[in-house]
């Protein structure tokens, strides 16, 4: 099992930077992919952002060329660097670690840090 605390969220004007922190409750040296998801109202959560444990990445279109996650396996810590953010970016935005279990996949999530981005 894992425990997930994001920060990191908040006010920020549009066209402004903000990053995100995924704080693990154990070593996550061996979890093959941690990821971002975000959730606007009325709208369902997707997934933003991961990183797999050898480093490669993937991102949703909209997001491309402005957001950069990253992972250091030495503080149990993955990052989310937002750029150029737009207002359309409001959403609360959750962190996600997949792991096995008993040969199963198991994802756990954060509580969710609320990033609003205003006009």
């Amino acid at each position: 099992q894992v425990q997930l605390v994001e920060s990191g969220g908040g006010l920020v004007q549009a066209g402004g930077s903000q990053r995100l922190s995924c704080a693990a409750s154990r070593s996550i040296f061996s979890i093959r992919r941690m990821g971002w998801y975000r959730q606007a109202p009325g709208k369902q959560r997707e997934l933003v952002a991961s990183v797999i444990s050898g480093g490669n990445t993937n991102y949703t279109d909209s997001v491309k060329g402005r957001f950069t996650v990253s992972r250091d396996n030495a503080k149990n810590t993955v990052y989310l660097q937002m750029n150029s953010l737009k207002p359309e970016d409001t959403a609360i935005y959750y962190c996600s670690a997949d792991l096995t279990i008993s040969g199963s996949w198991v994802r756990y999530w954060g509580q969710g840090t609320q990033v609003t981005v205003s006009s």
